[in-house]
Order: C-alpha cells, then structure tokens, then sequence
C-alpha cells in the first residue's frame, strides 16, 4: 500500500551488479542468450535466495516490522523481474530487423502491486500490450513467463490492451478492483499512463457510489463465510473480520473515489485525521508481520491463524508470559485489539465518506430549497435512524454522555451516527473516576444493560468506541482477551456481550422452544437486574490466575452498589458469579438419577430464586461459547435437574423414599408399554432397584421390550439402534451375558465406528444378564440416524464383543477429534469423591480426548477391580471430563486410600499422551 524506504536495499538483491554479472555470463557463451538461458536463471535463483534469507534474518531481528518486510519482498521481486525482462527482451525474444516495436508494459497487480508481498504469496502480474497478437509481444511475455516458472515463482497474469482494460472493468468487480491496485514496473511507461488515464475517465467517473455499494456488499458476505465476528479465535488474517481484506476495502474506495495513490492521501482527502492514519498504519503492519510469521513457519502460503501456529508466531513476535496469562494469549488479545481497531476505522471512513457523498448531492426540482430537519431526542440529533451529537465539544462540556448516548441508542432503536462514534472513540478518555461513581452514570448504563430492544448490539458499539473498557475498567481488562483452547469460539468481551444478547432473546420469547424453562421462568424473577449483570460478570476476572469465578464474585461485590443494586441483589450477583459452572457441571459431570447429586446441589442453591437465576445464566453461558456448543442433550439434562431440584425446593423435603421412587418408576414404565404392559408382571423383578431409580421410563421399556425379544429368540448377544431426537442422541442398547471388561469393549466398538458416547449406563439383571444403555452422537454432536449408520454400529459392537476385531491398535491409531488439538498441553488429572454419592465412588478424570479414551479408562479401572455402574462424558474442545460412578467387586464404594492412589496411577497411565504415543505402531 505504501512501503517505507528500505534499508540498505542492496543486501536484499543488487540489481546493477547483477546485471552486470548476466552480461558478463551472456558475453562468455560468444553473447548467445540462448544458449546462456541456464546460467542467467541459476544466477536469478541464487539472488532469489540469497534475498529471501537477508529478508527471512530481518524479520526475526524485527519481528513486527510488516511494513518493511512485505516492502522488501515486493522490491526483491521488483528488481528480479526487471531483470528477466531485459534478458528476454534482449535475447530470448528480441526485435526483428526491420519491425517496430509494439509497446508492452509490466505492470504488478494484486497484493503485489499494493508492495504487500509475504514470503510464499503468489506473485500477480499484468501485460498491457499495443497489440496482444503481435509475435513478437507473444514470444516475449512466454519467455518472461518461463523465466519466473522456473524460478518456482506462483505466478497470476493476464494480457490486455488498453481497450480490453477499459471493456472488461465494465464488466468484471473482480478485474476492476486489480486494475486499481495496478503498480507501474518496467516497459512503456506512455502505455501505463494511457490505461490509466482512460481507466478513470472511462470506467471510473461517475460510478463511485455504485462501487462503494459493491464493495461494502462483497466486505459483509466475505464476513459472513468467515463466521461474522472479529473475535473468532483462529481467525483468517487476510480475509476474517477486522483482517488485511478490510483495510484494503477502505483503500480500494479512497483510490476509486479520490484516486490517492498512498494510504497517507487518505489524510488528505479527509476520510482520516493523521492520528487514525497512524492507527491504521499501525494495524495493518502488525497484521503484515503476522501473515509473513504465518508463510515463514508454514513454508507456504497461510492465512489462518490456527492453534498450532498461534505460539510459534507469538514466540517469534518476543512475546512473553505473564502472571494468569500465558505469552500466547497475550499475543492474540493484541491481534484481536487490533482487529476491533480496524473495524472502529472503517466506521470512521465509511461515516466521512458517506458525508462527503451527502454534500455533493443536490437536490432537484421542486425540493430544490428544501432540507429534512432532524428531530430533537433528549438533546441528540436524530435523523435517517441516527443519533448524533450536536456539537464536537458535546461529551467534552458533560463525559457523562459518552454513557448516555448508548442508553439513547438502545431505547429509541437508532443507529449512532459514525461521526458520533469518532467523537466518543476520541472522548473516551474523559471517563473518569467521578463518571465512573457518578449514579447517574451508572443508572444509564444499567438501563442499557438490562434494555429491552436491543443491548447486544449497542454494547457492542460502546465496546467498539473504547467507552465500555473505560467506564467498567474490570471488562476493559478482559477486552480482546482470548483463552487458548478450543472449547471457546470467541473472546471474553465477545462471548459476554453474545450471553447477554441471548438472554434478551430468551425473555422475548425468541428461543422458546430451544429454552422453554428459561423463557417462562425468567418472567417470575424478583430481579431481572441482577440476572443481567450476573452475566455481564461472569467471566470479569478471566487472565488474573486463580479461580476466575471466586475472583469475579469479589469484583461483583464491588461493582454491583455502584451499579446501584440492592445489598440483596449484590449478594445475589455475587453468588452467581461465584457459582455459575455449577448447575452445568453438575448435569454433565453427575448422574443425576443418584438422589445424592440434586440433595448436593440443592444445598447449595437454597432458593427457588436462586435456582432460576442460576438456570438461566447457565443457559446463555453455554449458548455463547460458540456455534454448536449448546444441544438438545446438554437442554435434557440441565432440564431434568432443574425439575428435581425445583420439585425438592417447593417442598422443602424429597417426595418419597426409595421404595416409593422405584414403585413410582415402575407405574410409569408401565404406562410407557401401553398395549405390552402385561411385560412388567413376567420381569417387574428382572431388574434391581437401583436400574429402576436410574433410567427414565421410556428407555426401561424398550429395554424390557428388547430383553424380551432376545430370551425369545434365543440370542446371546441383542443390539439395538434406535435414533432418540428429543436427547439428540442415539439410544444403543446392548443385552449380553455379563462377564467382566464388557463395558471397556462395547465402548471402543462404539469410538471405532466414530461415535462418541455422551453417556452410559451399566445394568445386570437378577438373571446374570448386562443390560447396558448408551447415548452416542456422531462427531458433529448430532444423533445417528441412517439404516447404514445403525448397522455399523451394531456390527462393530458384535464383532468387539466376540474378538473379532483388535480394539486397541485400531483405536489408537485414529486421529484427535479436532484438528489442530495437538497443539494444546492437556496433562491428566484424576479426582475422587466419596461423598457425591451415598453408594457410589466417583471418579473424575480430565484429559486429552481421543477416540481411545474411553476405552482405555474402562480396561484400567476393570485391572484394578473396579466395577463401572454409570459413566458420564463430558467435551470442552481439546479436553473430554468423564466421570465414573463406581463400586469394588463386593458392591462398596473404594475407601482404602492405597487402593485409591492404583487407582489414579492406572487412569493417569491410561490417558496419558505417552500411551497413546506407546499404543499407535501397534
């Protein structure tokens, strides 16, 4: 775009020496070049690479210098191409005696021409010829052309005359906007001009606004490909939100509409002030140096920022850790601060351009003398759905505008106008101590919080201005803050401002039917206030080190009376804060069929206040980790205990006692059959009571229809598939004769085919049967549900069943569920607990997920005796948490701690990155 002088040019290639050199080799081969042809390119490729190791040691001796570096490629490239076409002029295709020359330009297109060049980008180049059939014009641009191929340069290109330029700008986006980028190289510099001049007499004038449109059109679908937010956390530095694509936008439309010829003519034609154009400048050299890290580790061209380059590059930018933050989510919380400036720019740019467009309109006819006057809205301009300041001294005269204007913005349902949003972004440091204790500050900025239109969108605003980080210096601190795993798809301030965006939905009625609970309940709540700032505080004191919850209920208990919320309130804020993972960890992390793990959870919930609260946070939390993340098994669960536990609230004791839950369970399994209930009368006793109080009616059914079927048909083994939509998962029922490890080989048959089991339930009937339920989902989390699909797994599992198939190497050598999670240090961990359980020991084991995992965990605790009564699996990105409910062989929980530490050693053996490295050439 404009590269800054190079220093020392000569050490990346030394064009006059060079040459001389090639004359030199030319006049030894008797001034033949053809015959010279090998030598002159040997000659080319070592100055190749001699210049991309001087520009290589640069970048790690100045490792954020994009500018300099993309400027030193595109001069290495500039002077060798000047070069080959000389020598292919010259010799390779050389004039006929007695032909005048037909004109022929070089001309650098695309990122090339903007001196933008990384170090594995695709060299574009452009041909303007007089003449694109002249012989001579053919032969010479093939000789350049295998010059540059066999140099091993990736090479776009095209050959137009001035008339072919002119035509087919007319019709093609695509070509227009390279020929803007077009950068004049060697050759006939009259016919460079020429293609210039009609270009913008020809194409250009009088199709600005039409082009802007186009652009800004082609920017928000290339957004929508690359999911829509700046804050993903493996974003595309060229084409994602906030990267490279965006600030080339803004300078393809300030050349189109004022034909600047450098980014700093921006300044001039007045769509930036020197110190935005300092900011863009300073944006797009880090994202620069950030694409070249990218091709330099890669050895290839690579745009995407993906987990397994993000600490590589953030090493080589120096860097560092620091105290709860590692030194790679420092480096992307800088990147994502300079994503979100960019999109602030743009703002900025696209609000002066449309301004510049407004004045140049004029108006015709009868309303010829006529002007719309805005409307007055509590001392803002309102007009064409914008909220304007009146005045640039406005937030100057009283910073407590810089909250009000936003407050304004949500309630009235206006857009604020760019102009405003400079104003604010400039403003922002006049947000003080006094504005931040000021309650009516803080009354505007909690109405906006808790607004009933639109918060999430105008919070995104106030975030984008800098006005929220200063107002709330906590959030400010979590601004562009990401967490290097890959359960979380955004960044801390982004993830936030999306909950709060859901629960907006939610209390609309939007997402009634994926959240029913939610969107009747959070109408009942004695503080809809509190449950907004809750989740506005959730995650404050993520990067701090230590429990983020327990330090962000203490930055809770400081904010919220400055807020102006009640002692009551706080206290409850606090709480919430504090206990925010646990409603979903214990619905993903405990069985809740125990009676042991909703009597837990209750006492520490207390209220039936609380436990709406708590729900709802929950819900929105998950919602806004990312796409995907919530589904219809992790709604059933969460559902189920909020049931149990509301139920246990209302009463304030449980409903029955163990006799009257089994008998209770056994009503309704009968109901369940209909027209079969004569089953429960042969095998009301088949099962235990413990199978009773664990499954729900509907699955013990068609257990009781399958058990029966296969003692009829007189099968050993009885599989069945059955797709369950309202869980989101796939039933798998599996009836064989118990003997030990079956759980262990039912689960890797069921991982071989690609299911991964969410959750699991081991039974033996009275008659020495294993009665075990599965809930599978295939690896995009949705339930299997193909005839095919179905029949694999339940091949698989007879065949694991009846040794028919080597579990263990098969397994292990199927890659990680996720790209890129190798990237990632995941240490095992094991936990026990013997009091989430009156009859059960638990035992939770935290490690990287792997097709194998589960596999490997059941053949460790069956070597150690430990019988599985329930198991429970639970995925955040890189990372599986599954959780065991197990007994010794004589049915007691595991007490003995030396039995305990076997315990851990196995599981932490078995899950270990060394096992599988031991396992996967087996």
């Amino acid at each position: 775009m404009s590269a800054p002088p190079l220093s020392n040019q000569r050490a990346i290639v030394d064009r006059r020496k060079l040459a001389q050199t090639i004359g030199e080799t030319i006049g030894e081969a008797d001034g033949d070049g053809r015959s010279a042809r090998d030598a002159v390119l040997a000659l080319l490729r070592k100055a190749l690479e001699n210049g991309r190791t001087e520009l290589s040691r640069r970048l790690a001796e100045h490792p954020s210098a994009g500018h300099a570096q993309c400027g030193g490629q595109s001069f290495l490239i500039d002077q060798l191409l000047r070069l080959i076409h000389d020598f292919a002029s010259d010799h390779l295709a050389p004039l006929p005696e007695g032909k005048r020359a037909r004109a022929i330009t070089l001309v650098a297109a695309g990122g090339y021409g903007r001196e933008e060049l990384a170090p594995h980008s695709d060299i574009d180049i452009a041909f303007f010829v007089e003449q694109a059939d002249d012989p001579r014009t053919v032969k010479l641009i093939e000789a350049i052309l295998y010059l540059m191929w066999d140099l091993g340069l990736t090479v776009g290109h095209s050959v137009r005359t001035v008339d072919d330029i002119v035509a087919m700008s007319k019709s093609d986006g695509t070509i227009l906007t390279s020929l803007l980028e077009c950068r004049y190289l060697w050759g006939d510099e009259a016919l460079y001009e020429e293609a210039r001049r009609r270009f913008y007499a020809e194409v250009v004038d009088g199709t600005e606004r039409q082009f802007v449109a186009d652009k800004l059109r082609e920017r928000d679908a290339r957004h929508k490909r690359m999911g829509d937010t700046r804050y993903v956390v493996e974003p595309n530095v060229k084409e994602g939100k906030g990267g490279l694509r965006d600030l080339q936008a803004l300078y393809w439309i300030g050349k189109y509409i004022h034909r600047v010829r450098d980014a700093a003519e921006l300044v001039d034609a007045g769509l930036f002030t020197k110190a935005e154009y300092r900011s863009f400048r300073r944006a797009e050299g880090f994202l620069l140096a950030v694409r070249c890290h990218l091709h330099e580790i890669t050895g290839r061209a690579e745009d995407r920022l993906t987990f397994d380059l993000q600490k590589g590059i953030a090493r080589r930018m120096n860097f560092a850790d620091r105290q709860g933050k590692a030194a790679v989510e420092r480096f992307m919380q800088y990147y994502f601060l300079q994503a979100k400036r960019v999109g602030s720019l743009t703002g900025v740019f696209l609000g002066q351009l449309e301004e510049q467009f407004a004045k140049k309109r004029a108006r015709r006819g009868l309303l010829a003398g006529f002007n719309a006057r805005p409307r007055m809205v509590r001392g803002y301009t309102a007009f064409a759905g914008k909220l304007a300041a009146p005045g640039d001294d406005w937030f100057r005269k009283d910073p407590i505008r810089l909250i009000e204007i936003f407050q304004v913005a949500e309630s009235e349902q206006l857009e604020i106008d760019p102009r405003t949003m400079r104003q604010a972004d400039r403003d922002s440091g006049l947000i003080n101590d006094e504005v931040r204790e000021s309650p009516r500050a803080n009354a505007l900025f909690l109405d906006l919080l808790c607004g009933r239109n639109d918060p999430e969108t105008v919070l995104r605003w106030m975030n984008e201005a800098g006005v929220f980080g200063r107002f709330v210096p906590d959030f400010g601190r979590v601004n562009a803050q990401m967490q290097f795993n890959m359960y979380h798809h955004y960044t801390v301030d982004e993830h936030t401002i999306r909950a709060i965006g859901f629960l907006n939905a939610i209390e609309k009625g939007s997402l009634s039917e994926e959240h029913p609970r939610a969107s009747r309940e959070i109408h009942r709540l004695k503080s809809r206030r509190a449950l907004f700032v809750a989740t506005l505080l959730h995650d404050i004191a993520k990067g701090r080190g230590g429990d983020h919850s327990v330090l962000g209920a203490e930055v809770a208990e400081k904010l919220c009376p400055r807020f102006g919320l009640s002692e009551e309130e706080t206290t409850l804020v606090a709480w919430m804060v504090r206990q925010h993972l646990l409603m979903s960890h214990t619905a993903f992390k405990r069985d809740i069929a125990d009676p042991k793990t909703v009597e837990d959870f209750v006492a520490e919930v207390q209220t039936l206040e609380r436990l709406r609260q708590l729900a709802i946070l929950t819900a929105v939390d998950i919602r806004a980790v990312g796409p995907g993340t919530w589904n219809s098994w992790k709604g059933q669960l969460l559902g189920e205990l909020y049931d149990l536990s509301h139920e246990r609230l209302r009463l304030g004791h449980a409903t029955s006692g163990r006799k009257g839950r089994v008998a209770a369970k056994k009503e309704a399994v009968r109901a369940e059959l209909g027209d079969k209930a004569a089953l429960m009368d042969t095998h009301e006793d088949l099962f235990t009571a413990p199978y009773w109080i664990a499954e729900p009616p509907d699955i013990a059914a068609r257990n009781i229809v399958q058990y029966t079927v296969a003692r009829e048909l007189g099968e050993a083994l009885s599989v069945h598939c059955e797709a369950d939509e309202e869980r989101g998962a796939t039933l798998v029922t599996v009836i064989a004769a118990d003997h030990p490890g079956i759980f262990m080989r039912i689960a890797g048959a069921i991982h071989l085919v690609g299911g991964n089991i969410i959750d699991a339930r081991i039974h033996t009937t009275r008659t020495g049967y294993a009665v075990d339920n599965f809930l599978v989902q295939d690896p995009l989390g949705r339930p299997f549900g193909e005839d095919d699909q179905l029949a694999r797994i339940e091949r698989s599992i007879a065949d694991g069943l009846t040794g028919g198939v080597q579990l263990v190497p098969k397994l292990a050598k199927r890659p990680l569920p996720r790209r890129g999670a190798g990237a990632f240090e995941v240490q095992p961990f094991v936990a026990f607990d013997n009091d989430a359980s009156h009859r059960f020991t638990v035992i939770e084991v935290g490690a990287r997920d792997r097709p194998a995992l589960l596999n490997r965990l059941a053949r460790a605790l069956f070597e150690q005796h430990a019988m599985i009564r329930s198991a429970h699996i639970t995925h955040y990105g890189e990372r599986a948490a599954d959780t065991f409910y197990v007994t010794d062989l004589t049915g007691d929980k595991i007490t003995d701690p030396g039995r305990l530490e076997a315990l851990r050693a196995a599981l932490s053996d078995a899950a270990s990155d060394e096992m599988q490295a031991e396992l996967e050439p087996a």
